[in-house]
Formats: structure tokens, C-alpha cells, sequence
């Protein structure tokens, strides 16, 4: 348990985080019938390189996977991306229980949208954004949505008979991971999220079971260029979750770029009021161009 000085950062950043009021897309788009199957899209506000397309960068929420918590928490630092001259799509998934409960996501209807609308967006993309290049491509995703951008870049090592695995790597120029749950294993251990993890996946009856479907620490080498950025003292993801993953992908001969940060916890990484958000940009910058 954190101690009361480190709790009250940690809710301070939170509050800062929060503060921010949604900011409204400039177009959204459908990738399947149901409500919660819509992608945001911001246009870039300036030009990195005049004359050239924007890199687009798909920003996968986060929020343990839970009903309550939406994109529109992280519109603003979709807003704040596109200030910096990146075309951004916002991906809306089904989270937990249909009726807006508790419970960590939905099996397997969370993977269903993510694989979906990933899919769907190189299309999706020249109809909202033709200011856009699908082909210079970085997906980031915070905590629950580090998780899901880190899955979505192994979906061609998945077991044969998963639904989501592709033939071929997905054609990203990287994954930029923001306090992800990276590990199922040890994230498990120490109770991230109240448990979100197993939770996401069924219980203990089906934890070990699906965790070849849906924990990236099991999904390496993926081939594609991937950076975590993680705040040294998150008290809601500890900086042990990420540096296992980057073990794991030691292990299996790939270079996952860790970028730690002192003093920072959670939320700033999401937070434009926050210099941390400023790296996440810059980290993303370096693998789109």
C-alpha cells in the first residue's frame, strides 16, 4: 500500500488529469453496430513538415477495462496530440458488464472491438482525415489501453486458433505504451486495478487459460518498434509491471525501449497540463517519423 504523502500525489494527479473538459472530436466514426464501436477523430492542428501528411496515432483509453470510464476521459490528451501536429483517431471498445457494472471488461467482445477497429482504420482514416498517412502509423494506449496497443501489435503471434490472429505483423511504425498492464502475471500478483486482470479474463477458472489469447508478456517477439513510458512512482501501475514485460522481450530477443520517469505517477502521462505528456509526444514523434 502506498503511504498517505504518495496517495495524496496520486489523487492530485488524478484530479489534474480530470480536470480537463472533454473536447469534441472533429469526426467519428462507425467500425460495427453497436454505440460503444466508434473511433474519434482529431485533425492535426499545424504541420510537423509542411507539405507532408500527418503521422496518425491511434490512442487506446484506458480505465481497467470498466464500463464508467470512456474515451472522453482522454480527449483531452487526444486534443493535445493534435496540437502537436498529429492526425489522431480515439478508439472507443465494449468495456465490462453491458448494464455498467464493475466488472473489467468483456470477454472476448473487448478484443473483438479493438482487433475491429484497427482493422477498419486505414479505411476509416482517408474518409475522416485525408490530411492523414494510415501508413505512418503509431498506436499508444494508457494503463488498460497500453495493454490493448501492445495486444494489437502481437495479434500474429496469438495461439493459431484465436479469432483476432492475423497471418502478418500490422503495419505500424510502433507502439508507444503508457503505464501499460503488460504482465497479466504480475500484474495479478500485485492486484493492479483491484484485480482487473483476472477479472478481464473470466476469473480463476479461466485466468490461466486465456492468458496465451490476451497477455502480451506471453505475445513477444512482435517485431514492431515499441517504447513504455512509465512513471517511476505510479501507485496504480507499478514501474514492476512494465519492466517485466521488458524482460520478457529480452528474453525473446527484442529491444523494448523503457522510458522512466522521476517523480511522475500515473496520470500525467495523459495530463496536457503535465511536462510528462510532453515526452509521451515526443516519444511518439520519434517513432512516426
Amino acid at each position: 500500500m502506498p503511504d498517505a504523502s504518495a496517495a495524496s500525489r496520486a489523487a492530485a494527479e488524478e484530479e489534474s488529469a480530470f480536470s480537463h473538459p472533454a473536447v469534441d472530436p472533429d469526426a467519428t466514426a462507425a467500425y460495427g453496430d453497436h454505440p460503444d464501436q466508434v473511433i474519434d477523430f482529431y485533425a492535426p492542428r499545424r504541420e510537423q513538415v509542411p507539405g507532408s501528411p500527418a503521422p496518425l496515432v491511434a490512442v487506446v483509453h484506458g480505465g481497467a477495462w470498466r464500463a464508467p470510464y470512456d474515451r472522453r476521459h482522454i480527449s483531452p490528451f487526444a486534443a493535445f496530440l493534435a496540437r502537436r501536429g498529429f492526425a489522431v483517431a480515439s478508439v472507443e471498445y465494449r468495456r465490462g458488464e453491458a448494464g455498467g457494472g464493475s466488472a473489467a471488461g468483456r470477454w472476448p467482445e473487448t478484443f473483438d472491438d479493438v482487433a475491429a477497429a484497427l482493422d477498419a482504420l486505414p479505411r476509416l482514416v482517408r474518409e475522416a482525415l485525408p490530411q492523414a498517412d494510415p501508413r505512418r502509423t503509431v498506436v499508444t494506449g494508457h494503463s488498460a489501453g497500453g495493454h490493448l496497443a501492445l495486444w494489437a501489435a502481437a495479434r500474429h503471434l496469438l495461439p493459431d486458433d484465436a479469432p483476432w490472429r492475423t497471418d502478418r505483423p500490422a503495419p505500424l511504425r510502433g507502439v508507444v505504451a503508457l503505464a501499460p498492464i503488460a504482465d497479466f502475471e504480475v500484474a495479478d500478483k500485485l492486484d493492479v486495478c483491484g484485480g482487473a486482470a483476472r477479472q478481464f479474463l473470466g476469473g480463476d477458472d479461466a485466468f490461466a487459460e486465456r492468458r496465451p489469447y490476451a497477455d502480451p508478456a506471453l505475445l513477444l517477439p512482435t517485431g514492431i518498434a515499441t517504447t513504455l513510458v512509465q512513471g517511476r512512482t505510479d501507485v496504480d501501475v507499478p514501474q514492476a509491471v512494465a519492466e517485466s514485460y521488458a524482460d520478457a522481450a529480452a528474453k525473446a530477443g527484442e529491444v523494448v525501449g523503457l522510458t522512466l520517469l522521476e517523480d511522475v505517477g500515473h496520470f500525467p502521462l495523459i495530463d496536457p497540463a503535465a511536462d510528462a505528456c510532453a515526452v509521451v509526444a515526443e516519444e511518439i514523434a520519434q517513432l512516426a517519423w
